[in-house]
């Protein structure tokens, strides 16, 4: 029986450096949910790149780029995952 997840919230998550992603934290997921994973950090990545920009204030600048890199590099483990698994993901 598939559980149910909220894919936007464990993205919101990983950008707030809650969750960490890695193998053994997809190794529960089916091939579907990694797949609405990926993209709801994709989507997610987009918003916080959408966000303003703060010109002149280092701390802002500061999380808003490790958000930037926790959703990234969440992205690219997530891709090497599915390409192990033969899970296809576009």
């Amino acid at each position: 029986m598939a559980e149910l997840r909220n894919f936007k919230s464990i993205a919101t998550d990983v950008a707030e450096g809650m969750v960490s992603i890695n193998p053994i934290f997809l190794k529960h997921f089916q091939g579907d949910d990694v797949v609405k994973l990926f993209k709801a950090i994709d989507r997610r990545l987009m918003e916080v790149r959408s966000e303003p920009f703060p010109y002149g204030k280092a701390d802002p600048i500061r999380r808003r780029n490790i958000r930037i890199q926790r959703l990234h590099s969440a992205m690219v483990i997530i891709r090497n995952h599915a390409r192990d698994k033969k899970i296809v993901i576009y």
